[in-house]
């Protein structure tokens, strides 16, 4: 296989898992370690397939061709290492934008960034992995806003899990179902909009009550 049918194989990934798991057998869950990783990790690379390809790798597992249990960790590592790949270069040029004060680096946004973080940024990095191209800035901007080290490893790490279970075993059980396959992304992005939102809500409600 030359090089551009291997870039591909990488971009459509989810599509091609099929011929992919024919053509390297075991050698796959190294290619599936990688796009992960670089997708989540690499800027550059945010196209990379993410969601669809969980999904469609959980339907594979239901066919045998591919492990449930060794599908599982393999991503939760790749999505949690790519991620702290990407919030160390953040954290990198966000420590060199802080000492220098350049000009052209509106510091008032960047400070609010990192307040945004400090309230927010369990949520953020709980529910980002799910989100395309989201999953991919969120830990550099974290890094970048001098988000703390642990407090983002911790939620970072909960994301990843999260991610790297759900949308397998949703895909073990309903990949093989047209109506769930053809439709993922909406339901995905509609279980998210249903979190947030009684997120916001619990959120009001306590400030109402704080207020009385």
């Amino acid at each position: 296989m030359d090089s551009i049918s291997l870039w591909q194989l990488l971009l459509h990934f989810d599509q091609h898992l099929g011929a992919a798991i024919a053509h390297y057998g075991a050698l796959v869950y190294a290619i599936l370690f990688a796009v992960v990783f670089a997708e989540i990790g690499v800027l550059p690379l945010f196209f990379l397939p993410g969601d669809p390809l969980l999904f469609i790798c959980g339907a594979f597992c239901a066919s045998g061709y591919l492990s449930l249990w060794v599908l599982m960790p393999l991503l939760f590592v790749a999505a949690l290492g790519g991620s702290l790949l990407n919030y160390g270069v953040g954290r990198a040029i966000g420590m060199k934008v802080l000492a220098r004060q350049l000009r052209w680096i509106d510091q008032a946004a960047l400070e609010r960034t990192h307040r945004f973080y400090a309230e927010h940024g369990d949520v953020t990095f709980l529910l980002s992995p799910f989100i395309a191209v989201v999953r991919t800035f969120a830990p550099f901007v974290g890094g970048i806003a001098g988000m703390g080290a642990a407090r983002f490893l911790l939620a970072t790490a909960a994301g990843a899990l999260l991610w790297s279970v759900s949308l397998p075993v949703l895909g073990y059980f309903f990949g093989n179902v047209p109506q769930v396959r053809d439709h993922m992304g909406a339901i995905v992005l509609s279980g998210i909009v249903m979190g947030v939102g009684a997120l916001v809500v619990a959120n009001v409600w306590r400030r109402l009550r704080v207020g009385r």
